[in-house]
């Protein structure tokens, strides 16, 4: 049901994209550190929806369905931001223009295998790769305007945002491949005939 717990936590990384979206765009170091802890707190939603739902056996199509659209809004908003707002280098917008690219690639596979009895399997690269994005990506938010509030300015917090980017993008790139060479395994497999259609078999 949409008013499960862990269907309440999906759904509230929507909800916060307003909101992060507002506090980037103030320009205010206090909105930037706002825009981390934001993100942040959205971020961790992603692992406590699925391990309540496997606790609480409320696991649900809806939810399945849920999940990975609220991640992809979530960083999707997020990178734009950062681009829109050039709070990224030259360099640091290549892997933004990757882990967009992946999200729309893996988006596609999904719905093309939705339509046979296959799904892309969770590997856990891939949840190595959402850790060091989703950390990458609320450093990035923060900045070394943010990390001035808590007086942290000494550290270089966007150079190792950027740097975690990079990493990211590169398990993005792994992770990515991986999903596509599954997508086209059953692409090149022969079509299955309709379920109840007849084969041309004689039975015995």
């Amino acid at each position: 049901m949409l008013t499960d717990l862990p269907n309440v936590l999906t759904l509230s990384r929507i909800a916060a994209i307003p909101l992060l979206v507002a506090l980037v765009a103030l320009r205010e170091p206090w909105g930037d550190m706002g825009a981390c802890v934001v993100f942040s707190v959205a971020a961790i939603t992603d692992y406590f929806d699925g391990k309540l739902a496997r606790d609480r056996l409320q696991t649900s199509n809806l939810g399945r369905m849920l999940d990975p659209i609220a991640d992809k809004l979530l960083v999707g908003a997020a990178l734009m931001m950062l681009a829109g707002m050039n709070r990224l280098s030259t360099y640091g917008l290549y892997p933004a223009i990757v882990i967009m690219l992946r999200e729309i690639l893996v988006s596609g596979l999904r719905e093309y295998l939705a339509g046979i009895p296959v799904g892309l399997p969770v590997t856990w690269l891939a949840k190595w790769k959402t850790g060091v994005q989703m950390g990458a990506l609320g450093t990035l938010l923060a900045g070394d305007t943010g990390a001035a509030v808590v007086h942290l300015q000494f550290l270089p917090v966007a150079g190792i945002g950027e740097a975690m980017l990079w990493g990211a993008a590169l398990l993005t790139l792994v992770t990515g491949w991986d999903y596509l060479t599954v997508g086209l395994r059953h692409a090149a497999a022969p079509p299955r005939p309709p379920r109840g259609a007849h084969t041309g078999t004689v039975p015995d």
